[in-house]
């Protein structure tokens, strides 16, 4: 992987509609993301019926039903993103919320696995992934050490690869809440890489992420803030995407070197400062 791997998670940003996840993912491409990502669910399982027939103000209806049903996309879509991902060059995958989901996504051969923090305790989604053998990214968010210890130790005993994110599952984030040093506490903890998934308003967090030793940053991304949805406010828009990719990458390069020894680049100005006044 390049460091920083930087993921924009389009998720349902998308709205239902083809046209805008295209142009999402034409976006995370052009502004130099290393991988797009979406999310699955099914729904009649991941949610109640109690839950699915309550009412909810939506473009789709007025239950959370409708609702989710708007968001959701189905194979043919998903067929459609694989080839016009595969066409761009630029990996995508998606978190599975439930098993059904994770099967369903395995027909594309996904180079990826994403554990949502909502998912990191439902033990057989997990377990399956773990068995899965793929690179997967396993968000933190609303988890506790006894949470992180177990999900550890099972990827390390199906020796499967794996990224700890860093996530603070509150939308919008405000800065204070971010905690960037935990990706300090997780890395001393489980000595294993680090990401940061991120869900404030603002451009730095991101980039101290990096600085804190951040191998992986992940950002919502989209068209306009003020479209329709619960993640809208907490994504970036095409200049925010851009700034968080430049200033990413741009911290990693300021970090190289460790020691201190004169580069030629100094030995070059010491010679023009420093050739009168040797000993």
């Amino acid at each position: 992987m390049n460091i920083p791997f930087i993921i924009a998670e389009i998720g349902i940003n998308h709205n239902g509609s083809l046209e805008i996840a295209k142009k999402l993912i034409d976006m995370a491409f052009e502004c130099g993301c290393n991988a797009v990502k979406f999310q699955k669910r099914t729904l009649d399982i991941v949610y109640t019926q109690e839950f699915l027939d309550s009412k909810r103000e939506s473009p789709w209806g007025t239950t959370q039903r409708h609702q989710k049903e708007g968001l959701e996309f189905e194979k043919d879509e998903y067929d459609e993103i694989d080839r016009y991902c595969k066409e761009l060059g630029i990996p995508w995958f998606a978190s599975a919320w439930d098993l059904e989901s994770y099967n369903f996504l395995k027909q594309y051969d996904l180079k990826y696995n994403k554990i949502a923090s909502a998912m990191i305790t439902y033990k057989p989604l997990v377990e399956a992934i773990a068995k899965d053998g793929k690179h997967t990214f396993i968000s933190t968010g609303m988890t506790d050490f006894e949470h992180i210890d177990w999900v550890v130790n099972l990827f390390r005993e199906h020796h499967t690869p794996f990224t700890l994110m860093h996530c603070v599952s509150v939308y919008p984030c405000p800065d204070e809440l971010c905690g960037i040093n935990t990706i300090k506490v997780l890395r001393d903890r489980y000595g294993c890489d680090i990401g940061y998934s991120g869900h404030e308003l603002g451009l730095l967090p991101s980039s101290l992420a990096v600085a804190f030793g951040a191998v992986v940053i992940e950002r919502h991304i989209t068209l306009d803030r003020s479209m329709y949805g619960s993640d809208q406010s907490a994504s970036l828009e095409r200049r925010g995407l851009e700034y968080v990719v430049r200033d990413c990458r741009d911290v990693k390069r300021m970090l190289n070197g460790v020691g201190k020894k004169i580069s030629q680049s100094e030995m070059d100005v010491a010679y023009k400062l420093r050739y009168f006044r040797e000993a």
